[in-house]
């Protein structure tokens, strides 16, 4: 069954126009971008990290980008907090309000991520209340939020432990207000992303255009065949080796770094596998981010040494045991070595938590990219790693990729929310086929 609402653009417009987004809390733009390549047109983001907007400003803001934000004259193109546009820029949200078709973005989920401590006071948790405020503001028929499965836990006060607090059931609560709510827990590898990795969506529909409530999570499965064929993705869930098999040192050898002295990356020299073909179609220039830790000679003994054991032990895309890290001396517990034959485990803002499958190193930025379904073509920008007090306050490149909604997973809900608010424009479905002509190829092994 198709399902449409109730909009006042399909009278005027008669779908002329791509339906339209603000991203905030938008990272590096992985959510963004998947819109994007679902036919939607942003009108701006909102982040306040340096390095993820940079990230962000060269692939999806720059003018001479075929594909970008239309942008505002009045907000300048950098990195704003959510607290100062509600404060500072007022107006710009009142010339928005109730002419955006979506809102989107996912507030910082590290004070919510089982990996590290629930606290109802870090101060990253009360971003939910300011996501809640734009929605207030600009009144978007529909509201879209990610986030870790954490969001759905309760929290407790550090000086009071009796008080808990619960901000998914908190977001719930205040949207069902004015909006038809629904939520997920969503595996992303179900789109085609070669990674085994869970979250929380809500999607709300504003009251007033959605009279006849379907939930949208079933449209959005009975869409994701048609999509994964779109595609090329024949078989799910697609194998990490599948997704970085042709960035292997092995095959390519490796050149002096192009972006930091004193580095080696990886020499590409393209891909094997269908998905690689996927991710690698408009890339033109050599591929970035694929920068190599320079590890110490005992480090990558000590790797070679864990794959071969983790092989022999089957123990592949888990935690090591116990023996096997007191063996090497180490402390760290997420460390795992990635099985070449499965998804990845969800990445991690920290590059030494996951070892190849076969070479004894850590994966690029642009291994963790293609486990994360962004195309080759996007470049990431500013700072590697941080370490310390840093990692609260800086979002390097591994951190940016970590941190993003994959795209993939963003473009298949993008088309079937468009869909369900408006009809998609023709060009829309001529766009869909021809990229299902092209990419009929099964996914091979590589």
């Amino acid at each position: 069954m198709t399902k449409t609402f109730k909009s006042e653009d399909q009278k005027n417009h008669k779908c002329a126009s791509k339906p339209t987004f603000v991203d905030i809390f938008a990272g590096c733009g992985g959510l963004s971008l998947g819109l994007m390549q679902a036919g939607w047109d942003g009108i701006f983001a909102i982040e306040q990290d340096q390095h993820a907007f940079k990230t962000l400003h060269k692939n999806l803001i720059e003018d001479n980008l075929s594909s970008k934000f239309s942008w505002p004259a009045s907000l300048p193109k950098s990195a704003h907090s959510v607290y100062s546009i509600l404060e500072e820029k007022r107006e710009l949200l009142e010339q928005y309000a109730g002419k955006v078709d979506m809102l989107v973005g996912g507030p910082p989920c590290q004070g919510f991520s089982s990996a590290g401590k629930r606290n109802i006071s870090d101060p990253r948790n009360k971003l939910v209340e300011a996501y809640l405020e734009f929605v207030k503001a600009l009144k978007p028929k529909v509201v879209l939020i990610e986030n870790v499965r954490g969001i759905t836990s309760s929290f407790s006060d550090a000086e009071n432990p009796e008080t808990k607090t619960n901000y998914a059931n908190q977001i719930i609560a205040t949207l069902s207000e004015s909006y038809n709510v629904s939520t997920k827990l969503v595996d992303t590898s179900s789109f085609g992303v070669p990674q085994k990795r869970h979250r929380f969506f809500i999607i709300a529909f504003r009251k007033d255009i959605d009279d006849n409530f379907i939930n949208p999570f079933d449209e959005i499965e009975l869409d994701r065949h048609n999509f994964l064929k779109s595609k090329g993705i024949a078989t799910v869930p697609v194998s990490s080796k599948m997704a970085i098999s042709d960035l292997e040192i092995k095959l390519n050898g490796t050149t002096v770094s192009r972006d930091t002295p004193g580095f080696m990356e990886i020499a590409y020299t393209g891909p094997l596998s269908s998905y690689q073909r996927l991710m690698n179609v408009g890339n033109i220039n050599p591929l970035s981010d694929t920068r190599l830790a320079r590890h110490k000679p005992e480090i990558s003994a000590r790797f070679e040494k864990i794959i071969q054991l983790c092989h022999a032990d089957g123990r592949l895309n888990v935690s090591l045991s116990a023996e096997i890290k007191a063996s090497f001396g180490l402390k760290k517990s997420a460390i795992r070595v990635l099985d070449p034959n499965s998804p990845s485990p969800t990445i991690t803002s920290m590059p030494d938590d996951l070892i190849h499958y076969s070479e004894p190193r850590t994966l690029t930025v642009r291994e963790n990219a293609r486990l994360q379904s962004f195309p080759d073509w996007y470049t990431f920008h500013g700072k590697y790693t941080s370490g310390g007090d840093r990692r609260r306050k800086e979002v390097p490149r591994f951190t940016q990729v970590a941190n993003a909604v994959p795209p993939l997973v963003a473009e298949a809900i993008g088309l079937t929310i468009s869909r369900l608010i408006k009809p998609l424009p023709v060009s829309n479905y001529q766009h869909i086929e021809q990229q299902a002509h092209q990419n009929t190829l099964d996914i091979q092994e590589a």
